[in-house]
This record gives structure tokens, C-alpha cells and sequence, in this order.
């Protein structure tokens, strides 16, 4: 895992705008692909060039996606091997399950931040 624990306290938290949360660096999740964020239920992705944040648990039986694997712009679940799309979060065709919740994220010089309020649409 990667990134510090975090407080009510925390001057991250704002009551007037997102909650922006660092992470961890670019260098390190362009070497492991996906990392855990520590103290939240949330993933960071790196895929084909973008960094993805969304929840860590599989929305169709809450497995732990950061033991899934990403390929050609999914996520796999590493319980059932459906995958989501990430740039939407939506499952593959036939599952019932709704889609995998996206956070925005931001990349300010080699730190990538997450907004861990608020749902991202799409991407």
C-alpha cells in the first residue's frame, strides 16, 4: 500500500471542495499497476496511460479487486472474471451487477491524488 493514514483533522478535508487525498507517486503505480490506498476502500490504476481511481471492492461479490488484473482497459475480477471498463466502470455484458464507483484523480507533478468524495460519471 501506498499513501499516509489520514484524519478527521486533516487539512486535506475541506468542507467547501473535494477531499484530495495523495496517494502515492506516479513511478510507483506505473511499476505495480494497481495500489491499494491506504485507509480507504479505494484502488489507483494505472492503465494504458491514464491513472484510474475506483472502489476496491467487486460491486457483484465484493471481492477484492486489488488482487484482479488489468488488460486492455479492464479491470478482471479475480473471484468471477468479469471485468469493468474504466472509463465508465460498467460490467461485462451479461453480468448483474451495477457499475464499478470511478473517483476523480489528478496528477500533480509525480503525485497522484485522488477526490474521495463524490462519484465520477465516467470518464
Amino acid at each position: 500500500m501506498c499513501g499516509r493514514p489520514i484524519s478527521v483533522d486533516d487539512p486535506a478535508l475541506r468542507p467547501d471542495g473535494p477531499a484530495w487525498i495523495p496517494v502515492c507517486d506516479l513511478g510507483r503505480l506505473k511499476a505495480e499497476t494497481i495500489v491499494r490506498v491506504a485507509g480507504r476502500d479505494m484502488l489507483v490504476i494505472w492503465n494504458e496511460g491514464d491513472v484510474i481511481a475506483c472502489e476496491r471492492a467487486c460491486p457483484h461479490e465484493q471481492a477484492d479487486l486489488g488482487l484482479g488484473q488489468v488488460a486492455a482497459g479492464r479491470l478482471y475480477c479475480p473471484r468471477h472474471a468479469a471485468s469493468f471498463d474504466l472509463r465508465d466502470g460498467t460490467i461485462t455484458s451479461g453480468w448483474p451487477s451495477p457499475p464499478l464507483r470511478l473517483y476523480p484523480v489528478k496528477v500533480a507533478g509525480e503525485q497522484v491524488w485522488i477526490a474521495a468524495r463524490g462519484r465520477q460519471a465516467g470518464r
